[in-house]
């Protein structure tokens, strides 16, 4: 089932929606939403807000053609899986859906998704127009959001990385963020322009723009209702700048450092180890008796030692999460 309504998409709209359009969205997305991770509110409202700003609040579900000087070019875009040739292909393959889907790569690879699921598509490369018949209109832009694997970056309210990963660039940024901003404010209890009173709520600086900061703070408010706890929700709405390790490189070494002081001594004395209780027979009784006193002590000592090191990750995990 969908987390977010009809009503509610209405609301968030900034102008009249096309019915049929919005519930060929809404049909495929309580069919199939939850297979996609997209029954978590955090993740649909990302796809609600890309789906609504390419499909100007779902009234088209085709391109508006010129064409333009970019549409003119499409036509050769071999990137996008049309031919060399101007032959037409740019318009034949415009884009469709609310999502837009754009190129004969693209169609054929919707196509050969459907085919493998067992789906029993129509010719989609053949006949694109079949595209926006349902279930494939609604179906499509569910296909395209996981295949380039997006709710990673939804997990991090990411819309910047969304956006390139969707257009190729940051065109239209403003008003996907605009409508990330109407959505997320109704799914949360608000009226969608009520900005800054979200913002007093949540200690900001009550200015009605939806900057950073803002975005932050509605993600992690989204991710309360999708139920994640308050820690992962406080990490994963910090966004995306470069993959790099939690915890820094220095700490880690020194870490590892410990361990693998404890390890020696673990293997030095452990059953495993040259030393192990089985070698100790034939030895004369004073000998054992002085390695006996050794293992003691290194044992008290290991003890003491993994105390201290548990003690510092938890130090360590602390300092992170904070």
């Amino acid at each position: 089932m969908s987390s977010i309504t009809a009503q509610q998409l209405r609301a968030a709209a900034n102008g009249p929606v096309n019915i049929a359009n919005l519930n060929s969205v809404l049909t495929a997305m309580n069919q199939y939403g939850s297979l996609f991770g997209l029954d978590l509110p955090h993740r649909a409202v990302q796809y609600y807000a890309q789906i609504m700003h390419e499909s100007g609040d779902f009234r088209f579900d085709r391109e508006i053609w010129g064409p333009t000087a970019a549409q003119k070019r499409y036509d050769t875009r071999t990137d996008l899986g049309n031919t060399p040739a101007a032959d037409g292909d740019g318009k034949l393959y415009a884009g469709r859906t609310p999502i837009q889907i754009t190129g004969k790569s693209n169609y054929t690879d919707f196509y050969e998704w459907c085919v493998e699921k067992n789906l029993n598509p129509p010719d989609f490369v053949a006949k694109p127009d079949l595209v926006n018949t349902d279930p494939w209109e609604g179906l499509a832009p569910l296909w395209y959001w996981d295949t380039r694997k997006l709710n990673r970056w939804a997990d991090q309210g990411d819309i910047e990385t969304i956006t390139k990963k969707i257009n190729g660039g940051i065109n239209g940024l403003a008003d996907r963020i605009d409508h990330y901003a109407r959505l997320a404010l109704v799914v949360l209890g608000y009226a969608p322009e009520a900005v800054e009173q979200f913002q007093t709520k949540a200690g900001l600086a009550a200015d009605g723009d939806v900057g950073p900061k803002t975005r932050a703070a509605l993600h992690t408010a989204l991710l309360g209702i999708s139920g994640a706890s308050t820690k992962q929700a406080a990490f994963m709405a910090a966004p995306v700048v470069e993959e790099k390790a939690v915890v820094p490189h220095s700490v880690e070494r020194q870490v590892k450092k410990k361990f693998n002081l404890l390890g020696w001594a673990g293997s030095a004395f452990g059953g495993g180890g040259g030393l192990g209780v089985a070698a100790l027979t034939g030895f004369d009784w004073r000998a054992l008796v002085v390695i006996v006193g050794a293992v003691l002590v290194v044992a008290i000592g290991a003890l003491l030692l993994r105390h201290y090191i548990i003690a510092a990750i938890k130090d360590i995990r602390e300092a992170v999460e904070s």
